[in-house]
Formats: C-alpha cells, structure tokens, sequence
C-alpha cells in the first residue's frame, strides 16, 4: 500500500505542472556591487552635511578708572611800587571716576545642513548653507560657513559645530518684531552726539 502512494505521488507530480522557482541574488542588477564597500560619507562638490549647532560663549569685562590732580598757588604782598598787590592765594583741584562692567552670554543650538561648495587639494572642504524660517510677517535667516575635514564627518553625514574651521554663523532677523527690537532714530542721534 505504501508503494502504491509513493508511486501516485510522484505519477501525480509529474502531470501537475510545477511552479517555477528560482533563487534571488544578494546583488541588485541595478546597484554595482562596489556600492556595499564604499564609504557613502559626504565628499564631493555638491554633497550635503549635517552641521549639529552646539556653542555658547560668555565674556565679562570690568574697568575702573580714578584720576585726579591739586595744585596751590600763593603770592605775598606786594612792597614799594607793588603795595596795591594784596596778599593772593589760588587753588585748583580735578577729580575723575570712572566704572564700568560688560557681561554677555550667547548659547546657540540647532542643526543645520549644508552643502558642500569646494574641495580644496589637501581634501578639507569648504561648506556653506542657509535655512530662512517665516512665522507670520517675521523671516529669520541662519546662514554658516565653514571648512570640515573629511575625517569628522560621521558615517550619517554629520559634524558637530566646534569641528568646523573659520566658522561663521549668522543669524538675521526681519520683521515687525526685529523693529521694535532696534532703537529709535532719536534715540541713535543722541546717542551718536552724547
């Protein structure tokens, strides 16, 4: 009896058609295989990175000043022909004070991508981006400049901001609230005057 099952299973297999199959490639036909070895890091004109704003400076600056200065002067009366002159004493004194203090502290963070504008012949390159952020009628403007070395770049692409070489940030606001922040044309006339 159990030759005869095995026999039908294997008449039955040979009239029903058997569904193809056939095995897939680990490589995409459209991706050369060099893909999976190289580095996908930024490295050329054109590339994009990722650059993770992360500063905060602060200064503190105090003077004081102290000047002064006396002087005395005394003339006897006058004898003979000078008897009009009476007996004169005259005095001067200056005084200055001066103190003063500055303190100032700036924190930034954000990321910001840029992109990749030149690459110079020992391999750093040079980066630039801008990113403009409009609420309501006020438009804020955050544009970076900079040179990274390739080795900084992390495999996602980013860089954190004190890796940057001759970095410069600027952050530029307009818009009602920018000019409410800004003195007055009076207010800048006395004090260029005083």
């Amino acid at each position: 009896m159990r030759k005869l099952i095995a026999f039908l299973l294997v008449l039955t297999g040979m009239i029903l058609p058997v569904p193809h199959v056939q095995a897939e490639s680990l490589w995409s036909e459209n991706t050369p295989a060099a893909n999976l070895f190289i580095d996908h890091r930024a490295h050329a004109v054109g590339d994009i990175v990722t650059i993770i704003i992360s500063e905060s400076s602060s200064a503190t600056r105090k003077g004081n000043t102290s000047n002064s200065k006396s002087a005395s002067t005394n003339v006897d009366a006058g004898s003979g022909l000078l008897t009009f002159i009476n007996s004169v004493t005259a005095g001067s004194e200056d005084s200055f004070t001066a103190n003063g203090s500055i303190s100032n502290t700036n924190s930034v963070t954000g990321r910001l991508t840029v992109k990749i504008i030149e690459v110079k012949p020992n391999g750093q390159m040079v980066v630039q981006g801008t990113q403009s952020i409009r609420q309501n009628s006020d438009t804020q403007k955050i544009t970076i400049t900079g040179i990274i070395r390739p080795e900084d770049v992390s495999s996602d692409n980013t860089i954190v901001s004190n890796k940057v070489a001759d970095a410069e940030l600027k952050i530029e606001g307009k818009g009602p609230i920018s000019r409410k922040q800004r003195q007055g044309v009076i207010t800048q006339l006395f004090d260029l005057i005083f």
